[in-house]
Parts: structure tokens; C-alpha cells; sequence
């Protein structure tokens, strides 16, 4: 490592796996949307609970697998793979999507069962191998949008999707963010000019990251802080959430 890339080199990229898939995980899980009930694993649990609990997720572990055995990582809690399938960018990025998307719907189609009937090989044009895929192209909420006066869908696809935002204040266990929602206009997603959010630094007795300041670039998961972003992970998030949605909204507008 060359010592312009050591000064790049965030601390918070040396977790393990394990533990970014907690970080990562906890929210959605806390809320009662993924994986097992109660799962206190993901609060600072061990390495073999937290792998535990990982497998009884629904959503992101059939990934991961799939990832592995594309990759040839044996590992499916290796870091590299983690970081990808939250963020986008890294390995996943590589993986040919056909390949990819044939892959997850022999795993996940009979998961789904007859509910979820857009699980079909029409899907390899919007797949990716992250959870922004996951969003926007497998779970059925885009496909409610615009078909009622509710603006339930969208506020559901913005919670889970992995989003960012600038800290601008810290005040005790709350801070303010910066950061854009994600709208819909009756046509095609996008995403918002940044606005302040307000944030909480802990819950149940639990922070992924405890020490922020102003300027930390941090990574939101239904509205719960789930780690800093150094500039190489927020522009993998980026890139891979302006990709996710120009190909949906490919898929939304409908043939031409």
C-alpha cells in the first residue's frame, strides 16, 4: 500500500464482515422487516451468532451465496462481499448480471412462491448484485407506485434502500443530516435536493458509530445510522443507486 492510499484508508473498512453485516442489518431486523425475531446478535453479538442470524435472512443471504459462488470467495460473510452487496460497487460489480440474476431467482423464486410472479428472467435487465437491486427491482414496491393516492411505496423503497448523508450537527445522542429523500412524480423515481433529517445516535442501548462529528459522511438504513463513508464507499453507493434507478425507471416507463 503506497502511502497516498494508507492516507485514503478509512478505519472503518478494517470490520470484519460480520460485523458490517450487523451494522447493516440491525435496523431492518429491529424493525421487524428481516431475519429472525429479536435478533441481539446484530448488537454487538459474536462473529458465529451474528453469521447465525445472517443465514435467516431472507433477502440478503441468498445473495451473499450467490456472490460467493461467483466469485469464488468461500466465505460468504468475507468482507468484500458484505461491503458490495450493502453499497454496491466492489466485487459485485464485476459479476455478469445475466449470470447473476439466473443465479438468484433459482434460490429466491421458490422462496417467493406464486406471490411474487415478477420473479422472472425479465429481471436481468435491472440486476445487480447489492441490495439496491433488492429494493427496486425484486421487492414488489415499484410495482405499486402509482396506483393509488398513498405515498406508502415510496416512503417504504426510501427506508430500505441504503442511502447517505453529510452530519451538519450533533447535539447529545441526536444529529442532523443532510441528506435526499427518494420521490416519485408519478413518472420515474429520483432522488431529492439534500435536506436536514434528524437522526438518533443510539438505540437500545446501541450505536454503530458512537464518535461522530460534523462532516462525517455516514450511511442510513430506515432512518438508523449504520457506519461512516469513506469517499471510495460513497462512490460506490452513488454510482450503484443512479444505476438502480435509470434502469427501473427504464422498466416503469414501460415499453417505447
Amino acid at each position: 500500500m503506497s502511502v497516498n492510499e494508507s492516507e485514503e484508508f478509512d478505519i472503518e473498512q478494517v470490520i470484519s464482515g460480520t460485523e458490517f453485516f450487523a451494522r447493516y442489518a440491525y435496523a431492518p431486523n429491529r424493525l421487524g422487516f428481516c431475519g429472525p425475531p429479536e435478533a441481539v446478535a446484530l448488537r454487538g453479538g459474536s462473529e458465529a451468532d451474528v453469521r447465525a442470524v445472517a443465514r435467516q435472512f431472507s433477502g440478503a443471504w441468498p445473495y451473499l451465496q450467490v456472490m460467493s459462488r461467483l466469485t469464488g470467495i468461500a466465505d460468504p460473510m468475507d468482507h468484500r462481499l458484505v461491503e458490495s452487496y450493502w453499497l454496491g460497487g466492489g466485487i459485485g460489480a464485476k459479476l455478469d448480471p445475466d449470470a447473476f440474476a439466473a443465479e438468484l431467482l433459482a434460490v429466491i423464486g421458490p422462496l417467493a412462491g406464486h406471490y411474487w410472479t415478477h420473479l422472472t428472467a425479465d429481471l436481468a435487465a435491472e440486476a445487480a448484485a447489492n441490495h439496491c437491486f433488492h429494493v427496486l427491482g425484486v421487492y414488489p414496491w415499484t410495482r405499486l407506485l402509482g396506483k393509488g393516492k398513498s405515498n406508502h411505496p415510496v416512503a417504504v423503497l426510501d427506508g430500505c434502500r441504503i442511502s447517505w448523508g453529510t452530519v451538519i450537527d450533533c447535539a447529545g445522542t441526536d444529529i442532523t443530516l443532510s441528506r435526499s429523500e427518494l420521490v416519485w412524480d408519478g413518472r420515474e423515481l429520483s432522488l431529492s435536493e439534500p435536506a436536514p433529517q434528524h437522526a438518533e445516535i443510539w438505540t437500545d442501548g446501541y450505536s454503530a458509530v458512537p464518535d461522530l462529528a460534523p462532516g462525517d459522511q455516514v450511511a442510513v438504513h430506515w432512518g438508523r445510522l449504520c457506519g461512516r463513508l469513506d469517499s471510495h464507499q460513497m462512490q460506490d453507493l452513488e454510482a450503484s443507486t443512479a444505476r438502480q434507478l435509470h434502469v427501473t425507471n427504464q422498466r416503469l416507463a414501460g415499453p417505447h
